[in-house]
């Protein structure tokens, strides 16, 4: 007969291998190449019990290894949804256990990354409410996957971020962005931006909660991790509207967040970098603040110091400042803007840096002859023609440098440098014109500047173009012409010399009759 001690000893083994099963599982799911293998095996399966388990650490442990795994693939993360784990890992997740907390919360936000349907999914089991109160939660840890969770789940679309408003969570995550916890802060601020990337709407909500005001300040902060959140907050705010941006400019952040452009943490550099870009495009007003605030030499600094992404958004600022007026052109100019963005159109591999680079640059040289000039001067045109004429550049890319010296050459009145664009590569149709265009206004008045163009070579080199009786570069090439004797015209056209030949010949033969 069983004593009740073997009776105990029983339920005691069974504990004990639920246990050491859920461990061994969250263990060898913090292991990619372990995945496949205890997918293929059911685990899932074995474990969604395990959630309901009338031992707390069971129910951890369970929850622990199901939001490995489903953080690991799409497919995962979808077998919790069919599995209907999601209802089940609800229990554990209003507990007042902790750490059963923060493996529910955890699993919730494992899944909802992945894709909206599966955020969607997260909401329609009625999850909301019960992460708000776990961001409510007093222990950090808890507060910090609830965040997170949250933060997933606003990612995806303007209606899953708004659904996470409806759920109040603006206000208690802009109080958890002033607790002391790092991880805590840098999960709130992450949500934060998040929910106010997608609409003016959802960014003016965040605003309200005063939420510029808050974080303004912690892109002073020390931590590297966190001042990576703060910016994309911000930046997530400012691109929408100037009312927005200037929300930020209200707040002080400017000069302050110009250091983090020269910060040793190459993502809060190009985060830094974002955020002025966001502010700079919207009016010439934010442009030029940002200028007298003394931000266009980090600018022009974080150019010249980083390499691809890295850079790319204090190109694009550099040209939305230069884009505006003279003025904020010529400011980048005599900052020295033009040699970095020369170096990044030379020796970016990415084409859409390249094109960000051409673009920036046509916008510095579009104002007027000065402008152009300081273009032509750095040693711009030259690769511009040759990115434009390379197989290996990208449609984008060769619009991009295409207009670029179509503005830069409508503007331009430097001979040598028009003269070297003519002799060069050959450059289409729709950029010779602005060429030849400007060649002409030049010569007609400009008796110096005809002899140089006759000595360099220029004048053979037009004489050689080949353009169509009619078209308008025929035109614009007897207009120039039209500066020159007759005789010179013919000097150097296209067989003239042949044709000097066989008049030679018929005046012999005439004369030997």
């Amino acid at each position: 007969m069983a004593t009740a001690r073997s009776i105990l000893q029983v339920i005691e083994n069974y504990q004990k291998a639920r246990t050491t099963f859920a461990r061994t599982v969250a263990e060898l799911a913090s292991k990619p190449q372990n995945v496949e293998i205890l997918h293929n095996a059911g685990v899932m399966v074995l474990l969604r019990p395990l959630l309901l388990d009338c031992v707390p650490q069971i129910q951890h442990l369970a929850a622990l290894g199901l939001g490995r795994l489903a953080s690991y693939s799409e497919e995962l993360a979808e077998m919790v949804v069919s599995e209907k784990i999601l209802v089940q890992i609800l229990y554990p997740l209003r507990e007042q256990n902790r750490h059963n907390k923060r493996a529910a919360a955890n699993l919730l936000c494992a899944v909802a990354k992945h894709t909206e349907p599966l955020a969607q999914a997260v909401v329609d089991s009625g999850a909301l409410d019960a992460l708000v109160q776990c961001v409510e939660d007093f222990d950090p840890s808890v507060k910090e996957a609830g965040a997170c969770a949250l933060g997933n789940i606003a990612r995806h679309s303007a209606k899953l971020a708004q659904a996470v408003v409806d759920a109040r969570a603006v206000d208690v995550l802009t109080l958890c962005v002033q607790e002391p916890e790092l991880p805590l802060r840098r999960a709130s601020a992450f949500t934060l931006g998040e929910i106010a990337k997608h609409s003016p709407e959802l960014a003016q909500v965040v605003v309200d909660a005063d939420t510029v005001h808050l974080i303004a300040n912690l892109v002073l902060h020390s931590d590297s991790k966190l001042k990576r959140q703060v910016c994309q907050c911000l930046s997530q705010i400012a691109k929408h509207s100037v009312d927005l941006a200037e929300v930020l400019v209200a707040a002080d952040l400017f000069p302050k967040i110009f250091p983090c452009l020269k910060d040793h943490d190459p993502q809060v550099r190009r985060n830094a970098s974002i955020v002025i870009r966001e502010v700079v495009k919207h009016t010439p007003q934010l442009a030029q603040l940002i200028v007298a605030a003394g931000g266009l030499v980090p600018l022009i600094q974080n150019v010249a110091d980083n390499f691809g992404s890295e850079r790319l958004s204090a190109i694009m600022a550099l040209g939305f400042i230069a884009a505006f007026d003279e003025a904020l052109a010529t400011t980048v100019i005599t900052s020295n803007g033009i040699p970095p963005l020369l170096d990044a159109l030379i020796s970016e591999k990415e084409d859409h840096i390249k094109s960000a680079t051409a673009w920036s640059l046509g916008q510095i040289g579009k104002h007027s002859p000065n402008h152009a000039l300081a273009v032509a001067e750095a040693g711009v045109l030259p690769h511009l023609v040759s990115t434009f004429l390379s197989k290996a550049s990208s449609e984008d890319l060769q619009n991009k440098c295409k207009k670029a010296l179509k503005a830069v050459s409508d503007r331009l009145t430097h001979l040598p440098a028009l003269d070297s664009l003519l002799q060069g590569p050959s450059l289409p149709e729709g950029i010779m014109k602005y060429v030849l265009a400007q060649l002409a206004k030049i010569l007609s008045s400009d008796t110096d500047a005809r002899t140089r163009f006759v000595t360099s070579g220029g004048f053979e080199k037009l004489q050689q173009l080949p353009v169509e009786s009619g078209s308008e570069l025929k035109e614009l090439v007897d207009n120039i012409n039209s500066a020159f004797p007759i005789e010179l015209v013919h000097y150097y056209s296209p067989g003239y010399s042949e044709l000097l030949l066989q008049k030679l010949g018929s005046i012999k033969s005439t004369t030997a009759a």
